[in-house]
């Protein structure tokens, strides 16, 4: 038995409950094995036995039907009808041949049965064979005399073959379905049977087992739960007794063994350490109380430089303000600066654009001068015609004076031309005239002109130099504005450097409030480390070692 107990718990579990469960399973198995053996005879009862039952009965139902048939070939005399009837008999025939073919099929096996269907398919053939030679042509033919003397002769006699064939047949299935539900019902008893048997063993051999697995297993425990009842009350004095298994409860003992000598000496050892830690903690206990003073004074210290950081902070935010109001004037300046450039270079623009119709206007106005001194050539040519016609007027009318009364028409014509001539005379002379104050004006025009250019280019020359200057004075205006961009840019940056610095006081401020926690809670978990020194020799020196 020793091979048995030193076998793993596991094992032994497996072992025992393995027996019930083989034991289960040759049970299950003859189950199964018995239950497919009487299915395998219901469906070959079903499949085979009642059909055949089925296909035997349906064969003297179609001979019946067959005989019927020739009957009332007989008696109807139309030759549609008889048709009809012979069809029927045709159908019936060929269902009897299926079922024969069928019946064979299923009987290949039982030579006895076999033997049986052969006969009854010969019978069958020769039925047949003298129905469609003999009976269905006499039929057809009129002569139903001759044709029933063959039915209720040798037709009848091979009839009542095929009849005597099958009542042996349907024998032969009765006799094959009661030996088949015999074996059923045997087969049943025997399932049961073992049930039966296997439901007695079983619980008086899972009871054996389980009182097996208590002695072996459940009554070292209880022992080693003894054990460790004593040393949870301190008694560290306790002797195991010997066990040299090599299963799970023996190991577990000879750990059991091997944890109480441990205690042993850990509490010896902590007993040594407990004596070490009070003295230690008392030494800590006046050390930290030396930190926390310090902490509190370093505490005091940060909160003035907190203060003063603070201070410098606010500085910094006023200059930072007034540096972005300079910037924005700067930015203002340059704008307005840009926008006087555009406006000199709009005037410069102007000032040329005036230069060009000023130049336009001279030399219309030299042309004007031009064409008055046309004009003037003109009107002398028109004064020197006029003359002419005056003269000319003048020599007619001495002619028109000499031709004496004939000539009176003429002196008019030429008084006429005379007065025309003076009249063209004056208006040349007011022309002249007229002429003369356009070529003043023009002169005087030409000159305002030509002063009136002058003037312009003189205040292009100007617009440009304004523009020069107002450029450069941009550029310097654009150079303030930047450099006070970025001594704005520089002011943020140092008031953002003041929050960093402000922010780090603030956090330092906190370190220092934390360490001054920290150190009273150290000063605190130093006094309670001293208790629990106290505490840990007092519960030590309750252990017997």
């Amino acid at each position: 038995m020793k091979w048995l107990l030193d076998l793993p718990t596991r094992h032994k579990l497996f072992f025992g409950f393995g027996l019930i469960i083989i034991l289960l399973i040759a049970v299950i198995v003859t189950a199964y094995n018995d239950i497919k053996a009487i299915q395998e005879l219901e469906r070959t009862m079903y499949e085979v036995d009642f059909a055949d039952a089925v296909d035997i009965t349906d064969i003297p139902r179609h001979e019946n039907g067959i005989r019927a048939a020739q009957l009332a070939m007989m008696v109807v005399t139309g030759r549609a009808d008889q048709e009809l009837w012979h069809q029927d008999i045709k159908n019936r025939t060929a269902e009897i041949d299926t079922t024969i073919r069928r019946l064979l099929e299923r009987q290949r096996n039982d030579p006895q049965v076999n033997r049986k269907l052969e006969e009854l398919r010969a019978a069958q053939t020769a039925y047949v064979e003298a129905q469609d030679s003999q009976i269905i042509p006499l039929i057809y033919q009129g002569k139903a005399e001759e044709a029933k003397n063959l039915i209720l002769g040798i037709q009848h006699e091979r009839f009542r073959k095929i009849q005597s064939i099958y009542r042996e047949l349907v024998e032969q299935a009765k006799e094959r379905a009661r030996t088949a539900v015999e074996q059923s019902e045997k087969r049943v008893r025997q399932s049961l049977s073992i049930l039966i048997a296997t439901g007695a063993v079983a619980p008086v051999l899972a009871l054996l087992m389980a009182l097996f697995l208590s002695r072996i297993i459940a009554n070292p425990l209880k022992e080693l739960s003894g054990v460790s009842e004593r040393i949870g009350s301190g008694d560290l004095t306790v002797n195991l007794p010997a066990n040299k298994r090599i299963d799970e409860v023996g190991i577990l003992a000879q750990s059991f063994a091997r944890m109480v000598e441990n205690l042993r000496r850990v509490t010896r050892e902590t007993r040594e350490a407990v004596n070490v830690l009070a003295a230690s903690s008392s030494e800590i206990l006046a050390v930290i109380s030396q930190i926390a003073v310090g902490a509190n004074e370093t505490a005091t210290a940060v909160g003035e430089t907190t203060t003063t950081v603070e201070e410098v902070k606010q500085t910094a935010h006023v200059s930072a303000q007034k540096a972005k109001y300079v910037s924005d004037s700067a930015q203002k300046a340059a704008q307005v600066s840009l926008s006087g450039k555009k406006a000199v270079e709009e005037s410069i623009e102007g000032m040329g654009r005036i230069k060009q119709q000023m130049e336009a206007i001279a030399e219309s106005t030299v042309r004007l001068s031009e064409q008055s001194q046309a004009i003037a050539e003109i009107i002398a040519t028109v004064n020197d015609l006029a003359e002419q016609s005056n003269l000319l007027a003048v020599n007619a009318a001495i002619e028109a004076a000499k031709a004496g009364e004939q000539g009176k028409g003429f002196a008019v014509v030429a008084q006429e031309i005379k007065s025309l001539a003076e009249q063209s005379k004056q208006a040349t002379a007011q022309v002249r005239t007229v002429l003369s104050d356009i070529q003043k004006a023009t002169n005087a025009a030409v000159m305002v002109t030509e002063q009136g250019s002058k003037a312009v280019e003189a205040g292009v020359k100007q617009s440009t130099d304004a523009g020069e200057s107002i450029r450069m004075l941009t550029d310097a205006i654009s150079e303030s504005a930047q450099a006070a961009t970025q001594i704005a840019a520089s002011s943020q940056q140092q008031l953002a450097g003041m929050d960093q610095v402000a922010l780090a006081m603030e956090s330092i401020k906190q370190a220092s409030a934390q360490n001054v926690s920290a150190t009273k809670q150290a000063e605190a978990a130093a006094r309670n480390l001293h208790e629990l020194g106290q505490k840990l020799t007092s519960l030590v020196e309750q252990y017997r070692v």
